[in-house]
């Protein structure tokens, strides 16, 4: 079967950019692209992936991958960022924790997560009192946010599965980024009591977000597009509904081989159909009761407004 040419068109979904923008001084989620968020209320602030080298299909086929300096720190100053309480990695594929150790040390950050994320910190070289090996299920006091990360999956297929069990120090072979665990994080803003689930791969557990709440869900839809309408309906039952959010926003639906000093656009019908997510998600967002939309790119925004 011939593989479809061209990518879906995001301007048709330009009227679904409209997570409210959040006050100057007020708790904000900042989208940064694929599953990288920034949560600040002005005083403590974290940061999911931190993913922004965002190297090109070239680069990758060509070699071995390592962080852009240049692309980080350009980043982190475009988007205002120079203190975190932590880097939390979604999981360990290149394309979520490729930058992660490299933000920690620019930002003074502890990198949280799984024995994977850890040996990419330690292949780094920060510090073991860097480095917070999560229990699934118990929270942990990061600033002003606690926050539980809760075993998921990956979407399949998961194109390098297994974890990293020994330091990964860069430059190394795309294929040495391996899955490793992968969380849906809950984040609990103890100031306001504002909860929000960030579903970084669109894959889950069934039952393993059953008692938890949020207000909001940062919802992965990568891959998404290519399963069958079954597995969206029990992806979304098993985090939004398990949840009960009230909102979604999606992520990780944009080309993550274009830097982000590019004008976004979605991945190509090669790797995901965001059309077909997003129809079938309309679905159950409408029988739900719930709003579903999209961030916009270095916006402050509150998606608990």
């Amino acid at each position: 079967m011939r593989a479809r040419l061209g990518r879906p068109d995001i301007s048709r979904y330009s009227d679904r950019f409209d997570v409210p923008v959040a006050e100057a001084d007020g708790l904000s989620a900042t989208w940064l692209g694929v599953a990288t968020l920034l949560l600040d209320d002005g005083s403590s602030a974290l940061m999911t992936d931190g993913f922004f080298s965002r190297p090109g299909l070239t680069r990758i086929a060509a070699g071995k991958l390592s962080p852009s300096q240049a692309r980080v720190e350009g980043c982190l100053a475009r988007a205002k960022v120079s203190r975190l309480a932590a880097v939390i990695p979604v999981h360990t594929h290149f394309d979520h924790v490729m930058d992660s150790a490299l933000v920690a040390d620019r930002t003074g950050a502890q990198l949280v997560g799984g024995e994977s994320a850890a040996n990419v910190g330690r292949g780094y070289g920060l510090d073991e009192e860097r480095l917070v090996v999560a229990d699934s299920g118990e929270p942990i006091r990061l600033g002003a946010f606690d926050v539980t990360l809760v075993e998921s999956h990956h979407c399949p297929p998961d194109r390098f599965p297994g974890v990293i069990d020994t330091p990964l120090t860069p430059p190394v072979k795309t294929a040495a980024y391996r899955c490793g665990e992968a969380w849906s994080t809950l984040v609990h803003h103890r100031p306001s009591d504002r909860r929000l689930l960030i579903q970084g791969s669109a894959g889950f557990v069934t039952g393993a977000l059953r008692g938890q709440r949020a207000d909001a869900a940062y919802l992965s839809v990568g891959q998404l597009g290519l399963q069958p309408r079954s597995y969206l309906i029990d992806y979304w039952t098993e985090t939004v509904r398990a949840v009960g959010a009230r909102r979604v926003i999606v992520i990780h639906w944009d080309d993550f081989f274009r830097p982000l000093s590019k004008p976004l656009r979605a991945l190509p019908y090669a790797g995901d159909d965001l059309d077909v997510s997003i129809r079938i998600l309309d679905e159950l967002a409408a029988q739900d009761g719930v709003t579903l939309h999209f961030p916009t790119v270095w916006r402050r925004e509150n998606p608990w407004q």
